[in-house]
């Protein structure tokens, strides 16, 4: 770009080259609350990983007490030390982000879990380079390491898998060192999932840890002395005429075993990597039960152990739900929404006709029914080998409550508060439908202090010209009735009468 002459061309310039600056620099809302989904995505893969990695201690513990020896009681102590190390670790990350929360300004009240200021890099800047914080958090996690390293006896293939390292920079990068490459000039809310990776590196590296100590309590295999056989079913519940298919497998049972039969109700179920697959057609409805019986020879005992348990299944016939979403009753005038469902049926094959009412299909198995008349509508639904009617109820929209400015029922009014009011309302109260009812007019009476009444009538919801003089006159001792108010809902062919309202100004 040639420098211009004109001052004040070169001032547009500088403005420019500042507007492009700050546009490169605006980070959309959408990429902020990716950060925090992604923050909550690693959140509950640590939940995931910590519920396992505590079943592993389980059984390694399990394992050393049922085959006891100085390298199992050795290795089950490393494993509780591992535990203790890494969740040291992980409360202390833990604090660390609970401080950033503060400092960023606490909870927003408009965004539940994230903090007020997301977008500030001073914050992180001053946090974690300029205190000092990052060098700290790089020093615990080299420490975490050795230790870590140790404790699988520096062995090279467990080590390679533990997740919670520092890095190399990447080349050409101008940062000076760790902290500056991952905390400088970050935005609050891109730290919280870095620091959230940091702690899942940290669980990950305990599970690694926790299956090298597997291997040194009992070979390369936990060995179970106690058998479960389970059933996985494609599904519990079919159609006659349908095939019920279920995976029967032994359940904490290595795949590559090679010493376990299965039969149900005696039939020998053919095994490929552990697991056979049962299958069988029932000719009627109900309950269906059936008896696994495993044989297994222990490894440990060399005896041959066998386990039985009882399953069952339910055989049905085809059948239709038909499921008002807000009402068991049709209104007129609004749209009444329906979900129907056929059990082992595509909703795209499931057809609704109607007399008494419109139907319109939303797809998906949800459908809009619609209504002009006061009566009783009568549903047909049809699915491939099944058709099935059902009968509601079709009805006006109940009656609105007249209302003094949207709120008020006949009472005591102070006049300030009185004159405030600009007309009647007719609202829907506990009606779960989006609908509304216009006023159509009503008679207003007004009544001064020791004065005779005078009415008028008042089309619309709103005061007309005179009743508004009267509104405005009102003072101590006056009332007001309001009577004959009418009012239409959706639907309504004539106007409805909702009675009135009275009010003692005070």
């Amino acid at each position: 770009m040639s420098i211009p002459k004109e001052p004040r061309q070169l001032m547009i310039n500088l403005m420019y080259l500042v507007l492009t600056a700050l546009l490169a620099l605006n980070v959309s809302a959408e990429v902020m609350n990716a950060f925090f989904s992604l923050d909550r995505g690693l959140k509950n893969s640590r939940d995931i990983v910590e519920k396992n990695n505590g079943s592993l201690t389980a059984a390694i513990e399990k394992a050393a007490k049922d085959y006891p020896s100085d390298q199992a009681t050795e290795y089950t102590n490393r494993a509780k030390q591992a535990n203790q190390m890494v969740d040291e670790f992980v409360a202390y990350m833990e604090g660390i982000r609970q401080n950033l929360f503060a400092k960023a300004g606490g909870e927003n009240p408009k965004v539940p879990g994230q903090p007020k200021d997301i977008r500030n890099k001073d914050i992180t800047t001053k946090m974690f380079v300029n205190d000092g914080l990052g060098a700290e958090i790089e020093n615990k996690i080299k420490e975490l390491r050795a230790k870590l390293t140790q404790i699988v006896d520096n062995d090279g293939v467990t080590v390679s898998s533990l997740p919670l390292d520092i890095e190399a920079l990447p080349p050409g990068t101008n940062a000076k060192n760790w902290s500056e490459f991952k905390f400088k000039q970050m935005p609050v809310a891109a730290v919280f999932p870095l620091l959230g990776k940091i702690q899942s590196d940290a669980k990950n590296s305990a599970t690694a840890v926790l299956n090298f100590c597997a291997t040194k309590v009992q070979g390369t295999d936990l060995k179970f002395d106690k058998f479960v056989p389970g059933v996985a079913p494609k599904k519990n519940y079919v159609i006659l005429g349908e095939e019920f298919e279920a995976e029967v497998f032994l359940s904490a049972f290595s795949s590559k075993t090679d010493n376990v039969s299965i039969n149900v109700d005696g039939r020998n179920i053919p095994l490929k990597d552990g697991i056979g697959t049962f299958s069988e057609k029932p000719s009627n409805v109900g309950e269906k039960k059936y008896t696994v019986t495993i044989n297994l020879r222990n490894p440990t005992t060399g005896t041959t152990e066998t386990v039985r348990k009882e399953f069952s299944y339910e055989v049905g016939q085809r059948s239709i739900a038909v499921q008002l979403d807000k009402m068991n009753v049709f209104y007129i005038g609004v749209e009444n929404p329906i979900s129907v469902s056929a059990a082992g049926v595509s909703s795209n094959d499931v057809k609704v006709a109607a007399t008494g009412v419109n139907v319109s299909n939303k797809g998906g198995g949800h459908f809009i029914v619609t209504g002009t008349t006061p009566g009783e509508a009568v549903l047909t639904v049809t699915a491939p080998g099944v058709s099935q009617r059902f009968t509601y109820r079709v009805k006006r929209i109940p009656d609105p409550t007249p209302l003094l400015g949207a709120k008020h029922r006949s009472k005591a009014m102070a006049n300030g508060e009185f004159k405030a009011q600009g007309g009647i309302a007719a609202v829907l109260e506990n009606f779960d439908f989006d609908a509304k009812c216009d006023i159509a007019g009503f008679e207003v009476t007004y009544l001064p202090k020791r004065q005779d009444p005078i009415t008028k009538q008042n089309s619309g919801a709103r005061w007309n010209g005179d009743v508004q003089d009267w509104i405005n006159k009102a003072k101590p001792g006056d009332a007001y009735f309001f009577d004959d108010i009418k009012c239409k809902c959706p639907g309504d062919a004539a106007a409805r009468n909702l009675g009135g309202l009275a009010f003692k100004i005070r």
